[in-house]
């Protein structure tokens, strides 16, 4: 007697396979502990000696090597003198909010003297995230790489690589940073300049004093590498390219893609980007650069390039590194094109699951603007104003509790749950003529509070006030879709018919486009309380951020974990 056959629908294929990968991901799964000691560090960059905050003395911190379905440990300790905490960019997070790590979000500061374990869990990610801390300035030097392999017993989507090795672009001040922002803050200017962006710690040739400690990566003719690109720098994204060879794009943000072949990546400040790299060129030595990519003039941002070197083995000529020729510093169509070119993977074992019904639609401004200066003080803005950054007009303003023990424990009159969910004035945005009572946002503490399960269009429209710049929005506890983009004011009845739902990248981290706008979708599974904020960090300082919170669902796998025993007091 034979059974019959049973026939199942491309929808319940992808859940039992995913099922069934969630149960061996917890099967196989192991626990990593790490201690990091946050700590003051002497180093030499451009000709002098420096104390810097670092992670157990290393610039970049050390690197986290986990598997999909692994959970992390990590112990910190802050001996600095700053308060501190730690970010795990990325990470969602599912049910442990308490281990996120922005200041006065999830948790109050580890105070000098201080300690505070957090544990999480990798879910479903795969690819390269980043940890930092997540309090003023002090991730300029504290940051590093995550590195997530495939669950035990699975393969990369892509030909193993001989190896894989972070690369790391961060921003160097000759100054403490935290004394540089400080001070911004204190005249409600801009802040100084950085000095120098670095590869790996280290600023490379083009800077004095550099050279003989510039990260060098050896290859093996005829061998693939696997890089895995992380933009730590504060206040800039970057063109990276390497002298004549060409980059296949695998995945961003810890999602995998579909192969894109480049010879040039746009990566912002916070995201990552994997990319495979064969040293098919004659045995030489090449450079591998990064400049910055910025609308403003020259002269108002570090407009200078970091660079390290590709040394392939058996080489034995001591002439320069062939030097790539890298997009202008405004190249706004180079980074159009490498956005838009981004889809995600889409197999059975990386399904696409974009929400194709939204229940809560929302458009928020994004940009830049100003504020009165107190009386009595004298401000370093435009005209004696002080500098600020807004969403919907409101720039966020940091409470003296921590918004997710709030919401706990029911603290009133920290925040308000009245976030708008459209921009208050409606103007045109990417105009040059914007009216100039427009240019001062309200400053407040406000949030927008989301059902679980509930799914979310939101629109990032960048405005012209002020001044037009791009913003690498971050959302944490979730990554997203980035579903479109284009340029001007978003058009809520022709655009989204333009909108990709098959298969647009999921990221963590997206740019919202100089004078245009972008429109992400997400569901909100995740209970917890999620910092939204642009990732260019004097931004974020001026108020480019608010704050989603999202109820907890029915059970105890869709409510968020209790508070920790030493979560940091506030």
């Amino acid at each position: 007697m034979s059974l019959p056959s049973v026939r199942l629908s491309s929808a319940a294929l992808v859940f039992l396979f995913t099922f069934a990968a969630y149960l061996a991901a917890i099967i196989n799964a192991e626990i990593h502990h790490y201690t990091f000691v946050i700590e003051r560090t002497i180093v030499t960059r451009l000709c002098k000696n420096y104390t810097i905050v670092t992670v157990n003395g290393q610039l970049p911190g050390p690197t986290i090597h986990v598997h999909n379905g692994d959970t992390v440990i990590v112990k910190a300790y802050n001996r600095a003198q700053h308060n501190a905490t730690l970010h795990w960019h990325g990470v969602k997070q599912l049910r442990t909010g308490w281990a996120d790590g922005p200041a006065y979000i999830t948790q109050c500061p580890i105070p000098p003297g201080g300690h505070y374990t957090q544990r999480f869990t990798i879910t479903g990610q795969e690819g390269t995230l980043w940890w930092h801390s997540h309090i003023s300035w002090l991730r300029a030097t504290v940051h590093g790489a995550i590195v997530i392999l495939p669950q035990r017993g699975s393969l990369y989507p892509f030909p193993k690589p001989r190896a894989e090795i972070p690369i790391i672009i961060g921003e160097w001040w000759n100054k403490d940073p935290i004394t540089v922002i400080n001070q911004a803050i204190l005249t409600g200017g801009a802040p100084n300049l950085s000095d120098a962006f670095t590869i790996n710690g280290q600023p490379g040739d083009l800077y004095p004093c550099s050279t003989s400690e510039t990260f060098r990566l050896p290859v093996k003719r005829g061998e693939t590498y696997l890089l895995r690109i992380v933009n730590a720098a504060l206040n800039t994204g970057h063109f990276f390219k390497i002298a004549r060879h060409k980059f296949t794009v695998v995945a961003v943000d810890a999602s995998y893609t579909k192969p894109y072949k480049t010879d040039v990546i746009v990566i912002s400040a916070g995201q990552t980007t994997d990319v495979l790299v064969t040293a098919d060129q004659p045995v030489g030595k090449y450079y591998m650069a990064a400049r910055p990519y910025n609308n403003q003039a020259a002269g108002a941002f570090d407009n200078t390039t970091t660079t390290a070197i590709i040394e392939y083995i058996g080489y034995q000529n001591s002439t320069r590194p062939i030097f790539p020729k890298l997009p202008f510093y405004n190249d706004t169509p180079v980074v159009t094109k490498f956005s838009k070119a981004l889809r995600s993977l889409a197999s059975p074992e990386h399904p696409v699951e974009v929400p194709q019904t939204v229940h809560k639609s929302f458009i928020s401004t994004v940009g830049l603007g100003l504020l009165p200066c107190e009386t009595g003080n004298t401000c370093e803005g435009p005209n004696g104003t002080r500098l600020s950054a807004s969403m919907n007009n409101v720039s966020f303003v940091d409470p003296t509790i921590a918004i997710l023990q709030a919401n706990y424990f029911g603290i009133n009159g920290v925040f308000s749950t009245d976030f708008p969910s459209k921009p208050p004035h409606k103007f045109n945005y990417t105009g040059d003529d914007i009216p100039r009572n427009l240019w001062f946002p309200l400053p407040a503490t406000k949030v927008k509070v989301l059902n679980y399960n509930a799914t979310v269009q939101l629109v990032f429209q960048s405005t012209n006030i002020f001044v037009a710049e791009n913003h690498p929005m971050h959302l944490h506890g979730y990554n997203f879709y980035v579903i479109g983009e284009g340029f001007g004011n978003y058009n809520p009845k022709t655009d989204p018919l333009k909108f990709n739902l098959v298969d647009p990248p999921e990221r963590n981290t997206v740019i919202a486009p100089v004078s245009g706008w972008v429109a992400i979708r997400f569901k909100a599974d995740n209970p917890g309380v999620w910092f939204l904020h642009c990732h260019l960090d004097d931004h974020l300082v001026w108020g480019l951020n608010m704050v989603f919170i999202v109820k907890n669902g029915h059970g105890p796998l869709a409510t968020l974990e209790p508070p920790p025993k030493d979560l940091p007091p506030c």
